[in-house]
């Protein structure tokens, strides 16, 4: 039986599904299904499969990343209005035993004050803002890469080699947002 490719999820939240109809100037034309399309095909070509889940509702959000703590590698989640304010996504988030990286379509550091603080992003190795569709695409690269950094250092372990490669030390990874 061949081994199932190891799970990434993408979660959205609230009133991402209104892609493509909301605010154009912020969030460009792209629907949630362009998002969902092009982050599966680029994962499944770094041998990744992707859970995709959109919710408007909070627990709805907690369920589905406690649901998956013991099956995922990692997550990408653009939380929406949740990043701003949703401490319980935050303490589920630091559940979660894989890298988690928060992403945002939209620069957050330019927008509406209420917009520029995230209280998820002490849960979260990395930050992706600013750069439209390219957001999702940029912020799966950086969990790849940690994915696979620690894959090979724990198969070097394993084997009872010395690795040229380390894993990724949290405290080095940039916690900035990324935009252009």
């Amino acid at each position: 039986m061949i081994p199932e490719s190891p799970a990434i999820l993408l979660i959205n939240g609230p009133n991402l599904n209104m892609l493509g109809r909301r605010e154009k100037e912020h969030y460009g034309s792209f629907t949630l299904d362009d998002v969902e399309d092009l982050v599966r095909l680029k994962a499944l070509n770094s041998g990744f499969r992707i859970l995709s889940f959109q919710s408007n509702h909070e627990g709805e959000l907690l369920d589905f990343i406690q649901l998956h703590l013991d099956d995922a590698a990692g997550c990408l989640i653009n939380a929406g209005a949740f990043t701003h304010y949703s401490y319980a996504l935050l303490d589920a988030l630091k559940l979660c035993p894989y890298p988690v990286i928060e992403v945002h379509i939209s620069d957050i550091e330019s927008r509406e004050e209420f917009r520029r603080h995230s209280v998820i992003r002490p849960a979260c190795a990395g930050v992706v803002s600013g750069l439209g569709l390219q957001s999702y695409t940029r912020a799966l690269d950086m969990l790849i890469t940690m994915l696979t950094t620690n894959r090979i250092t724990d198969q070097t372990s394993a084997e009872g080699k010395d690795s040229e490669t380390s894993s990724v030390d949290e405290s080095t990874v940039d916690k900035s947002t990324t935009s252009s």
